[in-house]
């Protein structure tokens, strides 16, 4: 059919403007079923090609390639044949004879069939395509513009012109897919403007196409990945279509849109669910190496044990048959899903270091961060693979790839650094955005550790590294202006390096930039916040004041990383109540479009803050919902499962302490009880030494007890009971939790079951806990919120809370055992008399 229409198109244009004489060589043309017979006709017709026959040649030798799988592709024949080389020739000569529909469409088909870019014939069809290129139909516009990507000139004159073309002529678009394939391919040189403008209008075009046709949506998606912008609403409308088309979809596609996704931070569990069903129904059909190495990397992740291992034996029986691409992403997938079949990774890395000459700089780097996280045992191909990746480093210009090449060097074990290594780093620093150079410090410490120098100083190699670090972070923050593209620098930023040397020159920077906070990127800069743990009040009251004037602008799902600074951080701008109501307004009527595992978190976020929507809980702790959420987590990876389970047991421990009244079983007994199990008891030095006080404060030490477990399952780090008048009861028996001399806590046979002792009349039972540097904000001694609630719920429960924070016990105030004996009597004795 798709052959019948290029030939059609083909005879239209020669027959164009009137009636002609048939043209007996084009349907010979026209009748040929492969590609011999095409060769065969142009072989015995050369004197007579014209360039329309030239160009049906070339389109139906495209369209036999393109109609058959790709592992049944014979590409390299095709260029390979004699003929070709004429039909090449042929097309050169006759590129001024050439419409514009047929110029584009030859450069089109040629680099489809691997011509090379550099070769003159490609070179003259994009210079002529570049003299035309004002005159274009949009349609051809767009596959020229595609051409010009498979040439690597996504960043070229051409490309810009091809974006302002577009810029001037978007409201004439009305098909989505010529709008979304030049979204794609202009997407390296969009303006925030014209970005905005393409989003609107992709927007438009979803609602009106063919809901069928899941391959727009899928490119719009791309251009949101390729420019690093997450927008909500229109990622949900492609996700609508998608999710309509999944029982069409095949492993291919699904594992393009959910690499997409994973890039975009966008989860959807219904589409998650759908493509998890689909991808099982089609395992029985996937045994080619192609379609099954797709399958497995999109749904061994999400697969229960019974089906990974049923994956894992198909993929050991092809494995052989894998080329080098395929081997090495089956290799990630492996990693990813933490895979413990020796057989198979054994067999795996064999067949990759059969095929180490293949591979790129970035691919060899990912093939040595798997075999190395997968704990391959094989120093011999481990040495091999370092100085595969020592020799790509040193010629490497790239700066993106020095920094992935020395990210992994730096997890292999190696005493002496190359210096042509440090030399390239040292080379590229001043071309590093924000996150590289935190790669390369993150790098640059464990070479240090590993140096055998190291011992005595830190070689001066390294010094002079971190110093021209340090200047290139400085300048990058102190030069930057604007904050939309801070924020992605630092998206994913942590350690040592970056708290220590960047992050108070961050935050003066981002106050510098106050006035670009805006409704587009509040829900950014306030997970930076929280994950760095630093309170900045100037830049969190920006955000409550953005939040409440556009609080309609901003994406439903988007109030919970608006609001979790505020909860975690423990910080009430001026005007608290109408930010948390107003954000509750906004989510409160998509409560059912949330993916539940976010709606869990969001729920938790609350609840430090000691908020608790009656809508929120009661949609949260209802049968439907958790049985959709247990259906969700089992297709998440295993740290968001982990903490979204932890999560709604502690939102559930909050809402059964501080909402009795809406009446929410506690039913995570068992949960808590394994994770006590799992739990190693340490006790830290410190703790140890406040134990041993106590004793001595209170008259023995058996008035204190340690790491007790209270009801709803908190560990209170020291418990003693004092009587009406304030006097240390001593317990009745010995308790059953003591610390060893390793600082690990012994718990007793019966210590979860047991139940808390009865007290006397009018006593009360104290919690003492330590507070360490986690509890409290990183650039001050302000409480965070999670200590908060903490301390709300033992109160609840019946004890006073006493607080030790780590910088008054570690003070210089208290360097005496006399000083911290006191220091205790007033923490539990005078503060529980007022």
């Amino acid at each position: 059919m798709f052959r019948l229409r290029m030939v059609n198109s083909c005879l239209r244009r020669c027959l164009h403007g009137g009636t002609v004489n048939r043209d007996q060589l084009l349907e010979q043309l026209r009748v040929c079923s492969a590609e011999d017979q095409v060769f065969e006709v142009v072989g015995k017709n050369k004197a007579k090609l014209t360039v329309n026959h030239v160009g049906c040649a070339v389109g139906m030798l495209w369209q036999f390639q393109k109609e058959k799988p790709q592992m049944l592709r014979t590409v390299e024949l095709i260029k390979g044949h004699p003929q070709f080389l004429t039909l090449r020739v042929l097309a050169e000569n006759k590129i001024a004879l050439m419409d514009d529909f047929m110029l584009v469409d030859m450069l089109y088909s040629v680099l489809r069939l691997n011509v090379d870019c550099h070769d003159s014939l490609i070179q003259q069809l994009v210079s002529e395509a570049w003299l035309r290129i004002d005159r274009f139909q949009m349609s051809s516009l767009s596959k020229f513009a595609i051409c010009l990507s498979d040439q690597h000139l996504q960043h070229s004159p051409l490309m810009g012109h091809i974006a302002n073309i577009l810029d001037q002529k978007l409201s004439s678009i009305d098909d989505a897919r010529i709008l979304s394939t030049l979204m794609i391919s202009v997407s390296a040189l969009v303006s925030p403007r014209l970005r905005d403008a393409l989003i609107s209008r992709a927007d438009h075009l979803l609602d009106t196409m063919d809901p069928s046709n899941y391959n727009n949506p899928r490119r719009v998606v791309q251009f949101l990945r390729n420019i690093k912008y997450s927008h909500r609403s229109l990622l949900e409308k492609c996700n609508q279509i998608l999710l309509h088309n999944v029982p069409r979809l095949d492993a291919e596609n699904i594992s393009i849109v959910m690499g997409l996704y994973q890039s975009l931070q966008f989860n959807n569990c219904d589409f998650r669910l759908a493509v998890k069903q689909r991808l099982i129904e089609l395992i029985d059909s996937s045994t080619d190496p192609f379609s099954f190495t797709k399958l497995f990397v999109a749904l061994g992740p999400m697969a229960s044990p019974e089906i990974r291992e049923g994956l894992e034996k198909t993929a050991l029986l092809l494995a052989d048959e894998f080329t080098s691409y395929q081997v090495l992403a089956v290799a990630e997938a492996l990693e990813e899903i933490q895979c413990r079949n020796l057989s198979l990774i054994n067999k795996i890395a064999s067949i990759i270091q059969k095929n180490l000459h293949v591979y790129k700089p970035i691919e060899a780097a990912r093939i040595t961060q798997a075999l190395f996280l997968l704990h391959y045992q094989n120093p011999e191909l481990f040495t091999k693979l370092r100085n595969i990746l020592v020799n790509f480093l040193q010629d490497s210009v790239f700066p993106y790839e020095v920094t992935t090449l020395t990210r992994v060097l730096s997890m292999l074990p190696c005493p002496r650094l190359d210096e042509g290594v440090i030399s390239r780093v040292d080379a590229v620093l001043t071309q590093c955005n924000l996150s590289d150079l935190n790669t390369f410090a993150l790098a640059i410490a464990k070479w240090v550790r590993n140096d055998p120098s190291y011992r005595h100083s830190t070689p001066s190699k390294y010094v002079r590294l971190l110093q021209t670090l340090n200047r290139c972070g400085h300048e990058r923050l102190h030069t930057a202006n604007r904050l939309d593209l801070v924020l992605e620098e630092l998206k994913y930023i942590s350690g040592e390096w970056f708290e220590e040397m960047l992050l108070e020159q961050t935050m003066v920077t981002l106050q510098r930039m106050v006035e670009q906070i805006s409704w587009t990127n509040v829900p950014e800069l306030a997970l930076f916040l929280t994950r760095t743990s630093h309170l900045c009040t100037p830049l969190m009251d920006r955000i409550a004041s953005v939040t409440i004037k556009g609080i309609d602008k901003i994406h439903y799902s988007a109030t919970y990383a608006t609001l979790l600074p505020f909860a975690i951080l423990n910080y009430d701008p001026p005007r608290a109540e109408e930010l948390y109501d107003v954000c509750i307004q906004r989510f409160i009527p998509h409560i059912r479009s949330f993916d539940p595992h976010l709606l869990v978190l969001l729920g938790y976020a609350l609840a430090v803050a000691d908020c608790f929507p009656e809508e929120l809980v009661r949609e949260i702790f209802n049968i439907d919902f958790l049985g959709k959420l247990d259906a969700q987590l089992e297709t998440l990876p295993d740290a968001l499962n982990m903490r979204t389970r932890l999560r709604l047991m502690e939102l559930n421990r909050a809402v059964c302490l501080e909402c009795p009244e809406f009446q929410v079983p506690w039913f995570h007994e068992r949960y808590c009880q394994q994770l006590q199990r799992k739990g190693n008891g340490f006790v830290s030095p410190v703790q140890q030494q406040i134990h041993r006080m106590l004793g001595e404060v209170l008259g023995g030490i058996n008035c204190a007890r340690v790491a007790v477990l209270t009801p709803y399952f908190y560990t209170v780090d020291f418990e003693c009971v004092l009587d009406k008048h304030h006097r240390p009861v001593a317990y009745s028996e010995p308790s059953t939790l003591q610390i060893s001399d390793r600082g690990k806590v012994q718990w007793g046979n019966s210590s979860l079951e047991k139940v808390r002792n009865e007290l006397p009349p009018g006593a009360q039972r104290v919690a003492v806990d330590f507070l360490d540097a986690k509890t409290f904000c990183k650039n001050s001694r302000h409480m965070k919120g999670e200590a908060m609630m903490r301390k709300r719920h033992l109160e609840i429960l019946g004890y006073h809370v006493v607080q030790i924070p780590h910088f008054e016990w570690n003070s210089m105030e208290l360097s005496t055992q006399d000083a911290w004996k006191e220091y205790l009597k007033k923490k539990i004795f005078t503060e529980l008399s007022s």
